[in-house]
């Protein structure tokens, strides 16, 4: 029994338990094998946390919006109605050549709910 994932070997070893027991489904498997799927799913998940972290944040404000735009399933023209701006300033924005008045900012904070230290930060 895997207690704790160290090495890259351990990982692979307990991803491989895991591809394992999905490929049996859970409609075919018992309660202590569920229950070790789901120990052995945290374990593997804290090791990625700890060894490949994702990017915590865009790196501008424009990667930040179209993530938010992403994230909310919304096109440029939707994004420019719930901002309350036309497509052509959005187009801009996104493309760098414009920069965000603070009006606009307050709308990103409101409407796509990015942090207002973000904004501040990349503007």
């Amino acid at each position: 029994m895997i207690l704790t994932i160290e090495t890259p070997h351990d990982y692979e070893q307990v991803m491989e338990v895991i591809e394992t027991q999905l490929a049996k489904g859970s409609a075919n498997m018992t309660e202590t094998d569920l229950a070790e799927l789901q120990r052995l799913s945290l374990l593997a998940e804290h090791y990625e946390e700890e060894h490949y972290p994702m990017p915590v944040e865009p790196a501008t404000l424009p990667e930040m919006i179209r993530l938010r735009m992403f994230q909310e399933n919304l096109k440029q023209r939707d994004t420019a109605r719930v901002l309350g701006i036309t497509e052509t300033r959005l187009s801009e924005v996104l493309a760098g050549k414009r920069k965000v008045n603070m009006d606009l900012a307050k709308r990103l904070y409101d409407k796509l709910h990015i942090r207002a230290d973000y904004i501040l930060k990349m503007a």
